[in-house]
Formats: C-alpha cells, structure tokens, sequence
C-alpha cells in the first residue's frame, strides 16, 4: 500500500479513520534534506494521535516560498523519503502556498507546526478549533535546520 495519496482518496481514508474513532494528526513543510530535526519533529506529531498525515509542498510550491534552486530534492524523492519513516501514515502532496484547502478537506483533530511558528499564525488552526481540535506547536530542535544544513554545505565547498 503507497501512503502517497491524492486529496480525493485521502478524504475517504480519513472519514473512515475517524468512523473507526482514529485521532487524525497532521502537519505540513518542504522536508528538502531531510534532518535530525525533522525526525524529532514527526516523532512527536505522531505521539499526538493514531494517524499522521504529512502534507508535502510539491516542487513549485517549494521554488515559490524559497527560491529558485529550491527544492535541491524533489518531490518524488522527499515523498519516497518521507514514506520510509514508520511514523508516517500518509503524503500528500499540495501545490498551494499553504496547505489551508487540505486542512479544510480532512480536518485533523490536531494540526503541529513547529517552534518557529506561533499558534494564532498558523494555518488551518481555525477550521481544526471550529470542529473541536487543537494546533500544537512543537519545539524545535535547536542546530537543526534546512536553510542552515545548506549554508554549512556551500561554506564547505
């Protein structure tokens, strides 16, 4: 079974997740080079619920919020990547700037984002509290980021 899914099939693989009274967890980013960061950061999304839902900013997604020579992985890959880690259950992919049209389609019980983000800027987080859920930023961990993995590389060379 692909955890890779479309938005279509997604929704009814949640509606019967939560029939099943299944606590749906989801979050959203880039993931370009994956990191001890974000290992951290989906462990703990995954101990808030049953079931984690990844959205992945898909390529053109990502060269809108960070620039041309972003992603340096592609989508393919980041979801082959993202799809090896036991705590994920489920990808998928959105080309929006924002991930706001997935979180009104499945409305997670719990939204994460991480420590950079403050709770009231997140979004999604009022559909997620209009249908009884609740955002939960985890913390980051500290020396690990994307932005900085890259500055490091290109210092090196």
């Amino acid at each position: 079974m692909s955890k890779l899914k479309r938005l279509d099939e997604l929704i009814k693989v949640v509606e019967g997740l939560k029939k099943k009274g299944r606590k749906i967890v989801f979050t959203n980013g880039c993931f370009d080079l994956l990191h001890l960061g974000h290992i951290r950061y989906l462990r703990e999304a995954k101990r808030l619920g049953d079931i984690l839902i990844v959205g992945l900013n898909s390529d053109n997604s990502v060269r809108s919020l960070k620039g041309r020579e972003r992603p340096l992985v592609k989508e393919k890959d980041r979801t082959e990547i993202l799809s090896a880690l036991e705590v994920v259950d489920y990808i998928v992919i959105f080309d929006e700037l924002t991930p706001k049209n997935l979180i009104d389609s499945i409305t997670p019980h719990i939204l994460v984002k991480g420590g950079d983000w403050k709770r009231e800027d997140v979004v999604g987080r009022d559909t997620v509290e209009a249908h009884g859920g609740e955002v939960v930023i985890i913390p980051e961990v500290k020396g690990y980021s994307t932005s900085a993995l890259i500055k490091k590389i290109q210092k090196a060379s």
